[in-house]
């Protein structure tokens, strides 16, 4: 993967990295009444780009002067350390077990002003356990209180009940679909199981 799945910086002329930025914007203005500050990205099956799409995103956010932070929640098959090329030995699990790393979470700075990563750290035996638990709740708080956006990386909806126990902590969820791949029926099935957990989601990013 590495960075040559960051569009937005390797060809910021592109008309994909123009697409980017107009997905920046319509979030932006899509929440006027009710803020998003948290956003989860996920996908309805797997290899729905979720993760680039996320990376690309928060590039985008960073770039209009945002302070942003990237969270790999996804405690299965993380991605948003290749795409960095930043190390994962600390991250999201270290703040569950170190109470030092709740007050100064270990954050990798990015060569991108107002963007950082927060890896997953050590992977966990029981991701979901992680993800519902109250620490979760203060780790969102904690990284709430230190950008403007947080945006979360998760498995799949229909994969695991990571993406809908996460999404109903933070302001709003976004799915990926990539044509000619993900089926109408998983996606509607992946909207059906986060709206029955109350989350709100604001669409759908079609890439591919």
């Amino acid at each position: 993967m590495a960075k040559t799945s960051l569009i937005t910086l390797t060809d910021p002329r592109s008309q994909a990295a123009e697409a980017y930025r107009e997905l920046r914007t319509s979030l932006m203005f899509s929440s006027v009444e009710r803020p998003v500050s948290t956003l989860l990205v996920t996908s309805a099956a797997n290899s729905e780009d979720k993760s680039t799409v996320l990376a690309n995103l928060a590039v985008t956010i960073a770039q209009s002067g945002h302070k942003t932070i990237i969270v790999d929640c996804d405690l299965r098959r993380p991605a948003q350390h290749e795409i960095w090329g930043i190390s994962n030995e600390r991250g999201l699990t270290t703040m569950m077990l170190e109470e030092g790393a709740l007050s100064n979470p270990p954050l990798i700075a990015t060569e991108i002003p107002n963007l950082a990563v927060l890896p997953t750290g050590p992977l966990p035996p029981v991701p979901a356990d992680v993800l519902s638990s109250q620490r979760m709740g203060e780790v969102i708080g904690v990284l709430k209180a230190r950008a403007g956006y947080v945006l979360f990386d998760s498995p799949p909806v229909l994969t695991a009940t990571d993406a809908a126990l996460l999404g109903a902590k933070l302001d709003a969820v976004l799915l990926t679909v990539r044509a000619g791949e993900t089926r109408r029926d998983q996606a509607a099935r992946a909207r059906q199981t986060l709206e029955r957990v109350h989350v709100r989601v604001l669409g759908a990013v079609l890439t591919n």
